[in-house]
């Protein structure tokens, strides 16, 4: 899904977007507002890319980091969740992960976690895009966080 198409699909059915970004640095955010028209449906994004951020800005909790690590579903359900609270919003999404280089056996480089929070509740998931180089990592996880937005815009 194109930056443009979720643009279209939030603005025909009223929704206004939040995202946390910590890997991808706000790139999601800078995608999104390359287009004309982004301000009816991008209300804000928080780049947290930090543990003090996440828990300053979005409210994470540390003990959530400090049990699971910062790239884990339990932290990204709780940065979309944090977005969504601190924002006007209906939808925010939230990325969290290793795009490397390196990794380790437990976080291996490629992993990033999603979060998906909206009024009805806050999902996350994990993707394993694998060792394919950072930028090809963060460009994966912008192009991800696009879809999830997309799906969850739509009646």
């Amino acid at each position: 899904m194109s930056a443009a198409a979720l643009i279209e699909t939030a603005r025909a059915n009223g929704h206004m977007i939040a995202c946390a970004e910590s890997c991808t640095g706000g790139l999601l955010g800078a995608e999104i507002t390359a287009v004309k028209g982004a301000s009816d449906v991008f209300e804000r994004g928080f780049v947290t890319y930090s543990n003090t951020a996440k828990a300053e800005m979005l409210g994470v909790d540390p003990a959530t980091i400090a049990a699971h690590g910062a790239v884990s579903e339990a932290v990204a359900a709780e940065m979309a969740a944090g977005a969504l609270a601190r924002s006007a919003a209906t939808l925010a999404v939230s990325i969290t992960g290793v795009a490397g280089p390196g990794g380790s056996d437990h976080k291996p480089e490629g992993r990033v976690c999603f979060g998906l929070a909206r009024a009805a509740g806050t999902r996350a998931e994990t993707v394993e895009f694998g060792a394919r180089g950072r930028e090809r990592v963060r460009a994966a996880s912008v192009d991800h966080a696009l879809a999830l937005l997309a799906g969850a815009a739509q009646p």
